[in-house]
C-alpha cells in the first residue's frame, strides 16, 4: 500500500526572517547628543512645580526688597538704595532674558519629543504588519491541517474493514483522540495566559 505525499503547510514554508523588534526609548536615549540632554532637563524643571515656586518666591523678595530699600531711601536719605525701583525694569529684562532662552530650549525638547514618538509610531506599525502576516500564516497552516485530517478521516472511513486494517483504524482513532486532548489542553493553558 503506498501512501499519497504529504504536502507541508504554510507553518513549515514560512521563514521569520525580519529584523528584531526595536526599543525606540533606548535607541533614541543613546543617540541623544549633549544639547539634547541639556533642553531636556531645561524643559523637565523649567516645567515643574518647584521650578515655579522657586521663581515666585524669589520675584516677590526681589519686589519686596527693593520696594523696602526704596521706602528706606526716602524715609532716610543716605539708606542704601534699591537697584531696582518700581515699575522693576531691570526685573523686567531678566525675565525677558529668562523667556528668550527657555522658550526656544523647551521647543527644542518638544521637536526631539514629537520625532520620537513618531519613531515609536512607526515601530509599532512595523510591529502591527508583522504579526497580522505571521497570524495569516498561522491560520492558512490551520487550515491545511484541517484538510490533511478531513482527508484521512475520509480514507479512513472509505476503506473496507477487513481483519488487518482494524488494528491500523484503531490505532488511527487513538492518535486523533489524543491529538483532540492535546487541542483541548492547548486551549486550556491560552485561556490562563489570557
Amino acid at each position: 500500500m503506498t501512501h499519497p505525499k504529504v504536502e507541508l503547510g504554510p507553518a513549515a514554508q514560512y521563514r521569520h526572517d525580519h529584523p528584531r523588534v526595536r526599543n525606540v526609548n533606548k535607541e533614541a536615549k543613546l543617540s541623544m547628543t549633549f544639547g539634547q540632554r541639556v533642553a531636556d532637563r531645561v524643559a523637565t524643571s523649567v516645567g515643574s512645580w518647584p521650578f515655579i515656586i522657586i521663581q515666585s518666591v524669589m520675584l516677590c523678595i526681589w519686589m519686596g526688597l527693593n520696594v523696602y530699600l526704596a521706602i528706606m531711601e526716602h524715609a532716610h536719605p543716605g539708606f542704601l538704595r534699591a537697584w531696582d525701583p518700581y515699575p522693576f525694569i531691570l526685573l523686567n529684562l531678566v525675565l525677558s532674558f529668562q523667556a528668550a532662552y527657555t522658550g526656544p530650549v523647551v521647543m527644542m525638547s518638544q521637536n526631539r519629543a514629537s520625532e520620537k514618538d513618531r519613531l515609536m509610531a512607526e515601530s509599532d506599525y512595523e510591529v502591527n504588519r508583522k504579526s497580522e502576516e505571521e497570524i495569516e500564516v498561522i491560520m492558512k497552516h490551520l487550515a491545511h491541517q484541517d484538510k490533511l485530517l478531513l482527508d484521512a478521516i475520509a480514507r479512513i472511513e472509505s476503506m473496507h474493514q477487513t481483519p488487518e486494517s482494524a488494528p491500523i483504524a484503531a490505532r488511527i482513532d487513538e492518535l486523533l483522540k489524543r491529538m483532540e486532548q492535546n487541542d483541548q489542553t492547548l486551549l486550556a493553558l491560552l485561556a490562563k495566559m489570557a
